[in-house]
Parts: structure tokens; C-alpha cells; sequence
């Protein structure tokens, strides 16, 4: 190794392609590599956060990783200013000692800023300088909050779970949910590009059923018993809504700036009420957790209903229907209602999502010079 430790700077908001090259370029030259991930509390993504992103990304062992809450403004002409913010950035470093771990004096500190030799000098340290213009990988967290579609190929899978744009698509039994949810994420992976990935997530409540069903048979050593024999309970429904939850993080991780959602916690919160009669704490704690943008109620209007000896029947899909629009409407939800056939649900759908994606991300202004 060239360096015995160097140290990275940033704030990450957030992480992107050109962030990584940097630490895996230190990580190459040094035995250990130091990444302050130096925040303020103006900003919106939470410093736990971008330092988890980085921890995740960078499983190296002797790549650290130090949250470090920075709320000083920046002014690089000010030797006071400098002073505190150096403060700031040595006592993240200093925190690997208060784990019992000696740490060697920074000798190189690795950067595309214009501000690296300073900072460098200002540590008695090297300045290494890691593609200042960026050549490599043409992006920046300001364009990256700017427009984070035109980056999406620049981030890592945990931050495009947190940016994708999640729509839900819920409704009652044999409303046209899973046909509207695989019709409006085929629609925009049809238009390719940065759209190509985009994916779906299947309702887990019917596969967690068929499987709770078969698990019933086996044990009553039965396999006439149907639904009306199965016993629900409340972590039944726990489980459908954190596995739910899971698949959802899996697909967008992987996907586009959208993800489509066959139903979600919250309506599997209603199902719970529909079953057991009450609300559920932890089931409505997942969906308060789990990020949505936009919900769209499939109406019973204009789809006639398909008993497959799996559903409720059609009086009770009148009661779910009215549930979810009050449910959502209560909750002052981002909702619409589709009805009618098929094309025109799609086509709304559609106006509705184009609307949410056309509104974009909001970020606050990050302490500038």
C-alpha cells in the first residue's frame, strides 16, 4: 500500500458513482481508508441513512465509514471556518480510537474538489486527486438532485430504493388490480432507456393464502379443508405486509424510477379489519415505514365479478371498495379512482403517474459556499 490512511470527504447527498470511484481508488492505495460522511441538518436525506448507503456499498475491511454532523457554513476563505470544519472531519477520524483501535495519523487525503490541496495541507497530509473533471463518471450530487433519472445509472441499488417513485395499485377482490399494476409497468418499460427495468411486485397475500392453505391440509392430514376452515390471526397479517414490504425494496433496488405495486401494508391493514375486525398496530407501523407516492382504487364499476374459489363474493367486495376510499381519503392519501374498462383505467393510471414523475424530487439546499 502507497499510504498508511487516507481520508475521504463528502456529504454524500447522495452517494453516486463518482463517490465509490473515490473510495475504491483510496481503498487501492491505502491500508486504511477513513470516509466522513459530513452532513447538516438543513438537509433531507438523514446522515444514518447515506452512511448505511456507504456501508453497504463498501464492504471493504479497512474501509470505515464516519457520520459527522457539519452545520458550520462553508467559506473557503475563512482560516476560522476552516479550523472548525478540519475539527469536525478529525474528530469523525478520532472515532475508530474510541473503539479500541489505534489510528494512524491521515497521510493522504483523496478528493475531485478544488478545495483537496488545502484540506490536505491543512491535515499535513498528500493530496490525492481523483479525476477532477470528472471524466470517468460524469455526475455530481447536485445533478443528481437536480434530475435523478438523467443519474439513475450512476446509483447504487439502496439509493435507488429510496428514490424510485413507488405507485400502489389496491382495490378489492376482482376489481382489475393485478391486471391495471402489470399493464402500467409494462407500459413504461416499453418505452426503454431508463425506464427498461421497470418492475412490478406481485400481491404476497394470495401466495401467503395458497400457502397457509396447503400447510392446514398437511397437518389435518386433509386436503378437502378450503378456506373457510383456515384460522387468521394478526401475525399472519404481520407477515404478509413485511414480506410484502421486502419484495418491494428487492424490485426497486433492481428497477427503474418507478416501481409498480400490487397492494401494500395499507391494504393489508384493511384485510386485517376485514378479518379480525380491528386495526392492527404493526401492520399500519409497515406502512407507515415503507415509503408510497401514490395510490390508485380500482371501482368495481364496470368489471363484473369473477368468483374463482378463492374470494370473498360480491357484496363484500362493495364493502372493501367503500373502505379503501374512505381509508384513503382519511388519511389524505395521494389517491385516484379508476373505473370503467380496462383502457380507460390505464390510460388514467397513466396521466396520474406521468403527473407524479413530472413533479420530481424535492431535496433541501445542502450549506454551500
Amino acid at each position: 500500500m502507497t499510504y498508511a490512511h487516507g481520508l475521504v470527504i463528502g456529504k454524500f447527498y447522495p452517494p453516486h458513482a463518482g463517490h465509490h470511484h473515490l473510495i475504491d481508488t483510496a481503498a487501492a492505495s491505502c491500508a486504511r481508508v477513513s470516509v466522513v460522511v459530513a452532513a447538516s441538518t438543513a438537509e433531507s436525506i438523514p446522515l444514518a441513512l447515506r452512511t448505511a448507503w456507504l456501508r453497504e456499498t463498501h464492504g471493504q475491511p479497512h474501509v470505515e465509514i464516519f457520520p459527522v454532523m457539519d452545520d458550520v457554513e462553508v467559506d473557503y476563505t475563512s482560516d476560522e471556518i476552516w479550523s472548525v470544519h478540519v475539527a469536525a472531519f478529525r474528530a469523525g477520524v478520532a472515532m475508530g480510537s474510541g473503539l479500541g483501535v489505534a489510528v494512524p495519523p491521515v497521510d493522504a487525503v483523496f478528493t475531485s474538489e478544488a478545495y483537496g490541496p488545502e484540506l490536505a495541507d491543512r491535515l499535513s497530509a498528500v493530496h490525492v486527486a481523483v479525476d477532477p473533471p470528472r471524466d470517468r463518471f460524469p455526475v455530481s450530487g447536485t445533478a443528481v438532485r437536480d434530475d435523478p433519472v438523467a443519474a439513475w445509472e450512476f446509483l447504487a441499488p439502496p439509493v435507488r430504493a429510496y428514490l424510485a417513485r413507488r405507485v400502489v395499485v389496491v382495490g378489492a377482490e376482482s376489481t382489475g388490480t393485478t391486471t391495471l399494476a402489470r399493464a402500467l409497468a409494462a407500459h413504461y418499460a416499453g418505452r426503454g432507456g431508463v425506464w427498461a427495468p421497470t418492475r412490478w411486485v406481485p400481491e404476497y397475500g394470495r401466495t401467503f393464502t395458497e400457502e397457509k392453505l396447503a400447510a392446514a391440509r398437511r397437518a389435518a392430514g386433509d386436503p378437502s379443508l378450503w378456506l373457510d376452515d383456515l384460522s387468521w390471526k394478526s401475525p399472519d397479517f404481520l407477515r404478509i405486509a413485511e414480506h410484502h414490504a421486502a419484495m418491494e425494496d428487492a424490485a426497486a433496488r433492481s428497477g427503474s424510477p418507478l416501481l409498480v405495486c400490487d397492494t401494500d401494508a395499507f391494504a393489508t391493514a384493511i384485510w386485517h379489519e376485514r378479518y379480525l375486525g380491528t386495526p392492527s398496530p404493526e401492520v399500519e407501523a409497515v406502512h407507515e415505514r415503507t415509503p408510497h407516492h401514490l395510490w390508485i382504487l380500482t371501482s368495481p364499476g364496470g368489471v363484473p365479478f369473477e368468483q374463482d374459489g378463492w374470494r370473498d363474493g360480491a357484496s363484500i367486495r362493495t364493502w372493501m371498495s367503500e373502505r379503501f376510499r374512505e381509508e384513503l381519503e382519511q388519511r389524505g392519501l395521494p389517491h385516484i379512482t379508476v373505473e370503467g374498462p380496462h383502457e380507460h383505467r390505464l390510460a388514467t393510471a397513466l396521466e396520474a403517474t406521468d403527473a407524479l414523475l413530472t413533479k420530481g424530487w424535492t431535496f433541501s439546499p445542502p450549506l454551500s459556499p
